[in-house]
């Protein structure tokens, strides 16, 4: 007997979140999840398995206040920057009557864990130059709680302008939270707004270990915002949201020299991403190589070439962004190794045409 008459008819309809993971795949350089391609060589401490964690692990809470400039009580840690999605969702928005709003082509666990909760979804698509439609957004934001930027944008790499930033922030101001997602800030720390914190008390900024820190399996994310804000996110989030594992190596990632190897990693990145961009940029299958700031390139790919297939059966790993507006034809590459990011350029440059109509 089919138990779906049970299911909320919202959660019937849903079109899941395809992670890089559920689309699977069987390769051998993968570069479709944004991920550190090398294992950061952490390792347990030990610890008293037996009893409950903390909460809110003080060590991890003080490393990350540190790191970030802001205060320990100023930070929620939580199972990777998605739970902080959600948490917002939960503590600020009620089912059936209000909305959030987010401008596509972005992250689209936005819509998934709104439509999950009951909750209207608005858009506003970004402009041709994937900055803001500030007015576009004002038109629509009656009845919006949540705002959810995300800066740089996942997956066309840009930065939100910082003046676009500060008059969401403005237009925003007694009428919804601005969530800023600085996922990929660590590849350009000098453009976050942290530090705007203490002007604007509806701001909120989402962080992560999964990218620059090189720990996406260890699924440790932060929400950084005024205390008004946080305290109310601790009224719904889970007794127990960090495993004693989690905790004990977010720790050691953000102790010095867990800090250390972070820098230079984020050096490496920025290197291997020029270095992958201007090899991109002489392949005939490549129309278009965006600039970034992050961990990826967004690529706009000749569909003649199939690229996507091509690479995928080749046993090279990349993401589909075709179905987000204004990305036909557009694949995300995930910055991996130097000799990763040669051989992507090797295969690309050796493609040719296919007969096939079909794109990607």
């Amino acid at each position: 007997m089919s138990i779906h008459h049970l299911a909320r008819a919202n959660v019937l309809a849903l079109e899941p979140y395809l992670s890089a993971r559920r689309l699977g795949g069987q390769g051998n350089i993968w570069l479709n999840a944004n991920e550190y391609p090398l294992p950061p060589g952490y390792g347990l401490r030990g610890g008293n398995l037996n009893r409950y964690p903390a909460c809110q692990p003080a060590g991890v809470i003080n490393g990350y206040a540190a790191y970030a400039g802001v205060q320990p009580e100023q930070v929620v840690v939580c199972r990777g920057a998605d739970e902080g999605i959600e948490l917002l969702i939960r503590a600020f928005c009620e089912p059936g009557a209000d909305a959030i709003l987010f401008c596509p082509p972005t992250y689209g666990m936005y819509s998934v864990s709104a439509e999950t909760f009951g909750i209207a979804r608005r858009t506003v698509e970004a402009r041709q130059d994937w900055q803001l439609d500030l007015q576009a957004i004002r038109a629509r934001l009656d009845g919006v709680k949540l705002v959810y930027i995300c800066s740089p944008n996942n997956p066309t790499g840009n930065l939100i302008d910082l003046e676009t930033l500060r008059a969401m922030l403005e237009m925003t101001h007694g009428r919804a939270l601005l969530v800023v997602d600085e996922a990929y800030i660590d590849f350009c720390p000098q453009a976050s707004v942290v530090n705007w914190l203490a002007e604007y008390p509806h701001l909120v900024i989402l962080r992560t270990l999964s990218k620059a820190f090189a720990l996406a399996g260890l699924r440790c994310g932060f929400v950084l915002a005024n205390v008004e804000v946080i305290q109310l996110l601790l009224k719904v989030i889970a007794p127990y949201p960090l495993a004693l594992p989690v905790a004990d190596i977010a720790e050691q990632a953000l102790s010095d020299e867990g800090l250390r190897q972070t820098r230079t990693r984020v050096a490496e990145i920025n290197t291997n991403r020029e270095t992958l961009a201007h090899g991109l940029a002489d392949c005939p299958c490549i129309c278009a190589v965006y600039p970034s700031v992050s961990n990826y390139l967004l690529v706009r790919c000749d569909p003649a070439y199939r690229v996507f297939k091509t690479l995928w059966d080749q046993g090279t790993i990349l993401r589909d962004q075709s179905k987000q507006p204004g990305l036909a034809d557009c694949l995300r590459i995930t910055i991996g190794t130097l000799a990763e990011c040669q051989s992507v350029i090797a295969v690309l440059r050796a493609l040719k045409p296919s007969s096939s109509k079909e794109s990607l």
